[in-house]
């Protein structure tokens, strides 16, 4: 479910750009309450993302923590802004275009991955920070330049970089499943593998025996996020090229 921040735009933006950071104590500042508020919803989930709970993990008072930041939602915004500035930024990434977007969907995949709390945050509205939009303006170089226009550059990343959610979202269930059930994937289907082959009848249902045969001797497994990632990704970029194509 995803997590409501309905923020003020300006209190965010003064936090995100740090236009109104107060000082009065030296050892305190939103980069630092930023950084502990991440580190919390890393280790805890954003669930356990609160004020009160930066504030004791800095070994200092709640009230102390709105000096510099209004409140959670604009904690949240900042939080969203910090771990942008985490993505690599090559600038020599060979292979053209393919490759750089390729390159920045693993990039991304890595990011959420590392804060899957990221994946509880609303992207409706984009959290206009400095990290963000950096990053925004690097991942649009890729396709700058190759046939496309603005709209179009803004919509093929768009849509890499919605795939590259959906797959963050699939990997960290299926990390939370493995962890609750102690089993791996391919533990889990090897034990219900032959079960389900006493039941199924192929005679009923003849392309999902075929297909969910093929795909489970393939994976080891009924599904493998590493494999769905990459192929969709491939596809993707199988139809940015036809459209790069079409305008030459």
């Amino acid at each position: 479910m995803a997590t409501e921040h309905p923020g003020d735009p300006a209190r965010t933006l003064a936090v995100l750009w740090r236009t109104g950071d107060r000082t009065a104590r030296k050892d305190l500042g939103v980069d630092r309450i930023v950084a502990a508020a991440v580190t919390l919803a890393d280790t805890e989930g954003l669930t356990a993302l609160s004020m009160r709970r930066v504030a004791d993990t800095l070994g200092v008072g709640t009230m102390s923590l709105y000096t510099h930041v209004p409140g959670k939602a604009e904690l949240l915004d900042a939080m969203v802004d910090a771990v942008h500035a985490e993505t690599p930024r090559p600038d020599d990434v060979p292979g053209g275009w393919r490759a750089r977007l390729e390159r920045i969907a693993r990039d991304n995949l890595d990011l959420h991955l590392r804060h899957p709390w990221l994946l509880q945050v609303p992207t409706h509205r984009a959290v206009l920070g400095p990290h963000v939009v950096a990053k925004y303006d690097y991942e649009l170089r890729a396709v700058d330049g190759i046939g496309l226009t603005d709209l179009e550059m803004d919509s093929v990343l768009t849509l890499v970089l919605g795939h590259v959610r959906a797959a963050a979202r699939i990997a960290v269930d299926a990390d939370l499943t493995r962890r609750g059930t102690g089993l791996t994937d391919e533990q889990w289907w090897q034990a219900a593998a032959p079960l389900l082959a006493r039941v199924l009848d192929p005679a009923r249902f003849p392309t999902a025996a075929r297909v969910g045969a093929a795909a489970g001797q393939t994976h080891g497994a009924a599904h493998d996020a590493d494999h769905a990632f990459t192929f969709g990704l491939a596809r993707i970029l199988d139809g940015v090229d036809a459209l790069v194509a079409s305008r030459q």
